[in-house]
């Protein structure tokens, strides 16, 4: 029988194990918040005069993505050879990096370096501390725990707005060095923890590093739990067989991509990169990096009511994002994703018809610039009790162990990719469409329900090893009329296998 020494146990670890993911997550939100105020600086435009054309405005913005994209890419490719930790570090290094090159940016040049450098690293870390909380917690804590840190996201983006609202009587470069420069504060509260924090155990498994697995596993389980105790050795067998269940069915990429193989690996890897496809174009990157811009362009209000009217936004948007964490696990991840295709729908619909009334008739403009403003606020409240925190717990859930980080990597890479999209054609889209713009984007919107509904299973209440079998027992793309595939509770058969998968091994 063999103990564990460490002082940090049980909720203590898996408390700090989200540590790292919520403020990795304040890291990521306060860097798709900051460059909204950053663009509309007085000081800025007359240092960057070319971001003055809506093309480099918007390649300015959105190379932040693109830096992103291939930081996902980069952890799709090693983010299992150099493991949950290192691949985190790493990424908090590159992060460094970048936000000081763009601090201390002189030059157009030296600014996108340092928003692709810090793109890279954001990529890196948030792929992988999805990952690294979900195969740590408890199934019945571990949506409400992921959601906690996609929530924290949502908050130092809203912080990242009143900073901007707060400086808007600032004349010189501090309006948007200081807020640039904020953001090395979470190098420093993040770095510290990643000492004190174990591996991933499922990770340590495919490694076939069974003792230190085994022993990550009892601290997990709480003080003074044994290597030898029986829950312990249930979960460490139970993922030991599901490990050894991939490895039998292990196929030629081809036969994968076909799918020919019993998991259904490529399968889950689309299903995870269409929760953050579905989040990209709900529109909120382009109100999220625009807004102030959408605002004073398209609806007529000054710049200092912008500001405010953005920072109230994020505020709204915040709370709601901590408001998912209660009905996360309450109502599953398929009821929250078709509330949201249908409520987000109205709001772009409703926004995009008052701004068009607001042009065929002058005399309501100031009338129907507020009913879309209120539109514009009540979206983030929708978004946020939804495809805020939904997709970043889908993909971190759905995928199987040997696929869970190339998933999380490619689904992370679809939600930088289109978010590089988003961003980059918003300004020239509002410039080119106006009010037509929102209503594109509730049309997709809406178009989210009967996708959800036909091929979306729930993934809320199961063990991660419960995943493999959910699709080996339910080959059909289809999952509606399935209620082992959609009801939010545990499926008895489920409990069953992970029965039959302890006793074998």
């Amino acid at each position: 029988m063999i103990k564990h020494k460490s002082r940090i146990y049980g909720g203590r670890l898996i408390a700090m194990i989200t540590l790292v993911d919520t403020l990795s997550s304040c890291w990521f939100g306060y860097c798709q918040g900051v460059f909204a105020g950053v663009l509309v600086s007085d000081n800025f435009k007359a240092r960057f005069p070319q971001t003055l054309d809506a093309n480099i405005s918007g390649i300015t913005s959105s190379c932040f993505f693109i830096g992103a994209f291939i930081g996902s890419i980069m952890a799709f490719i090693s983010g299992d050879k150099l493991g949950r930790k290192k691949t985190i570090a790493l990424g908090l290094l590159l992060n460094l990096v970048g936000a000081t090159l763009q601090f201390l940016s002189w030059h157009l040049p030296q600014m996108i370096i340092g928003r692709l450098v810090n793109g890279f690293g954001i990529g890196l870390t948030s792929t992988m501390t999805p990952v690294f909380l979900s195969e740590s917690a408890k199934p019945h804590q571990r949506g409400k725990l992921v959601v906690i840190g996609a929530s924290s996201n949502v908050t130092m983006f809203s912080l990242a707005n009143w900073i901007s609202y707060a400086l808007y009587s600032e004349g010189g470069p501090f309006q948007w060095r200081f807020p640039l420069a904020f953001q090395i504060i979470f190098f420093f509260m993040i770095a510290p923890l990643l000492f004190f924090v174990p591996e991933s155990p499922r990770w340590l498994l495919l490694m076939d590093k069974e003792k230190d697995a085994l022993e990550v596993l009892s601290r997990l389980a709480g003080k003074a739990v044994p290597t030898d105790d029986m829950i312990v050795t249930s979960e460490f067998r139970s993922i030991k067989a599901a490990i050894e269940l991939e490895r039998e069915d292990r196929t030629p990429l081809m036969d994968v991509i076909c799918f020919r193989d019993k998991t259904h690996n490529f399968r889950r890897l689309i299903l995870s990169c269409g929760t953050q496809l579905m989040q990209q174009f709900s529109g909120i990157n382009a109100l999220g990096f625009y807004l102030p811009t959408l605002l004073s362009q398209t609806v007529g209000f000054n710049q200092q009511i912008s500001r405010l009217i953005a920072a109230v936004s994020s505020t709204v948007y915040l709370i709601s994002a901590f408001g998912s964490v209660i009905v996360i696990d309450r109502f599953g991840r398929r009821k929250m994703m078709l509330y949201g295709a249908c409520t987000m729908g109205f709001c772009h619909i409703i926004a995009s018809l008052a701004l068009r009334e607001s042009e065929i008739d002058l005399s309501k403009r100031k009338l129907m610039g507020n009913v879309a403003t209120a539109m514009f606020i009540v979206y983030h409240v929708f978004f946020g009790t939804s495809f805020a925190s939904v997709p970043w717990v889908y993909s971190a859930e759905v995928n199987s162990l040997g696929w869970r980080t190339r998933g999380a990597a490619a689904a992370t890479a679809t939600n930088w990719l289109f978010g590089f999209v988003v961003t980059q054609f918003t300004k020239v889209g509002v410039d080119n469409l106006s009010w037509a713009f929102y209503l594109i984007f509730g049309v997709i919107c809406f178009s989210y329900f009967p996708i959800v509904f036909c091929f979306y299973p729930e993934t809320s209440n199961r063990t991660l090893e419960d995943m493999d079998h959910m699709f080996i027992q339910n080959p059909s793309i289809f999952v509606f009329g399935r209620p082992d595939m959609t009801q939010r509770s545990r499926p008895v058969n489920f409990i069953d296998a992970e029965v039959a998968r302890i006793a074998i091994v």
